[in-house]
């Protein structure tokens, strides 16, 4: 199985759960063995991707900004790709550059994901309930990747994850085991670092550095 093969269950998903005049955001990266697979919560519409005009890849994070200064403090984007980020408007955001960013994504081994591909209009919470009916689409795209570690950004993606109770500022650079497929994985919770969040990140940033340090 192909990593786009799970597309079209993402998509029935989405006029269920998901603006209906709006896509469902996938995924991006490395999808051979990388270092960390990153799981975010949900799309919203501010993705420019998520408009059913746009014809390029559906990948998280396209026509933002804040979530790559994570990225790169970490050193897992290029200097010269996040300046052209910071640079550009979202309406500036064209197909080509889309793809530059995400194979600058790959080439630094790592891969980017939302446990709910449900598009919203805004930044409104899902509820768990809905979060869980991707967990085994989810668990299908990690067992196809094959990730070194997974980190889950905040606590109700975490404790859905991991199907219990986890509260981040508890278990800060915890490591947390989930069985896939026969496959046993290494399991980060970090702070949700943009939105409500966004006072977090210099804290997800220093979990994530210590994170890399224990990959290699």
């Amino acid at each position: 199985m192909k990593i786009s093969d799970l597309n079209k269950e993402y998509d029935k998903l989405q006029i269920k759960y998901g603006s209906p005049e709006l896509d469902s955001i996938y995924n991006g990266g490395l999808e051979k063995e990388p270092d960390i697979c990153f799981v975010f919560m949900n799309p919203t519409g501010r993705n420019l991707a998520s408009q059913k005009s746009w014809k390029g890849r559906k990948s998280p994070w396209l026509s933002t900004k804040n979530i790559w200064k994570m990225f790169f403090s970490v050193d897992l984007i290029d200097k010269e790709i996040y300046e052209e980020i910071l640079s550009r408007k979202p309406k500036e955001w064209d197909y080509s550059f889309a793809d530059d960013v995400y194979e600058n994504v790959e080439k630094h081994r790592i891969f980017i994901t939302n446990l709910g591909k449900c598009t919203q209009i805004d930044a409104r919470p899902l509820s768990d309930e809905i979060l869980g009916k991707y967990l085994n689409l989810l668990e299908k795209e990690i067992d196809i990747i094959r990730p070194k570690v997974i980190v889950t950004l905040g606590n109700q993606v975490s404790s859905i994850v991991l199907n219990k109770k986890i509260s981040v500022s508890q278990c800060r650079k915890q490591c947390f085991d989930k069985e896939i497929n026969g496959i046993r994985y290494k399991v980060f919770p970090i702070f949700y670092p943009v939105g409500n969040g966004i006072f977090n990140m210099d804290k997800s940033i220093e979990d994530i550095k210590c994170i890399m340090e224990n990959i290699s």
